[in-house]
């Protein structure tokens, strides 16, 4: 069982940050949301803290938090003001928010060459996902269908159609389709499957980050070297379906509806 987990905490939160009038949230939310840290959104207590007791439940306790310099609150938030008991939190520094694979470098001495998840920090997964993703012997992903996530509603609908597809081949990831078009979509059928960024990986991924070039983005992206991965027959990932939803917090809206669903889910880290 993997144990490990390194979480994705350094980007900018451009997306939190841009007002939006319609986004039901108290002053403290407001304020928090402006930085862009989305992991400290308060709701009852720090988004992330939910994200964390998750990982807890499912048996990983071993947590890399991948910060940027700047982050000293969240620092300050696990190493003196809520300090875990039922999780050891240490920190990654990713200089700058060059893309997820570079952020998964900045880890890499952390994992210390042992199996490790990775999952983002302004996602709340289920702790049955993580659990079937900690359990797998081999590298691999949860591969949530599209009838899942848009079941809660928190979600809408508009964006769950710009989420990655993966296309899979019985129980293994084939590539991923990070932009489809509606005729990929109509091939791949009903049955569609989405990448929400929720790994399994071993040492093998670190070269293949490395080999990445830099996305139209400027950014050295994960999606790719797993994508590197595949093609050039390095690694295979298996893929765990399941019909879960995912909480989504990554813009001012998606607050209230964050909090009404997380209400009443017990925390202990």
């Amino acid at each position: 069982m993997t144990t490990r987990a390194v979480i994705l905490a350094r980007g900018l939160g451009t997306r939190m940050r841009k007002a939006d009038s319609t986004a039901r949230m108290s002053g403290d939310q407001a304020q928090v949301a402006s930085t862009g840290v989305k992991a400290l959104i308060p709701i009852g207590r720090p988004f992330l803290d939910y994200v964390l007791s998750a990982l807890a439940d499912a048996g990983v306790h071993r947590i890399c938090l991948v910060i940027g310099p700047e982050h000293d609150v969240l620092r300050r938030r696990y190493t003196v003001e809520a300090k875990p008991s039922r999780l050891t939190i240490e920190f990654a520094v990713q200089q700058e928010p060059r893309g997820t694979a570079d952020a998964v470098l900045a880890a890499e001495s952390w994992t210390g060459g042992e199996p490790f998840l990775v999952i983002n920090s302004d996602n709340y997964y289920p702790v049955d996902a993580l659990t079937l993703l900690s359990s797998l012997d081999e590298p691999g992903l949860v591969a949530f269908s599209r009838a899942g996530l848009l079941a809660d509603g928190q979600i809408d609908p508009a964006r769950v159609t710009s989420f990655a597809v993966l296309d899979l081949d019985g129980e293994y990831l084939r590539r991923i389709i990070e932009k489809p078009d509606a005729s990929t979509l109509a091939a791949l059928g009903d049955d569609v499957f989405l990448s929400m960024n929720c790994w399994r990986f071993d040492r093998r991924i670190f070269p293949l980050c490395r080999e990445v070039p830099l996305s139209p983005r400027g950014e050295l992206e994960l999606p790719a070297a797993v994508q590197h991965a595949i093609a050039s027959g390095a690694v295979r990932f298996r893929a765990v379906r399941v019909e879960s939803a995912v909480l989504d917090l990554s813009k001012q809206i998606d607050i209230a509806s964050v909090a009404s669903r997380l209400a009443g889910i017990e925390v202990a880290l």
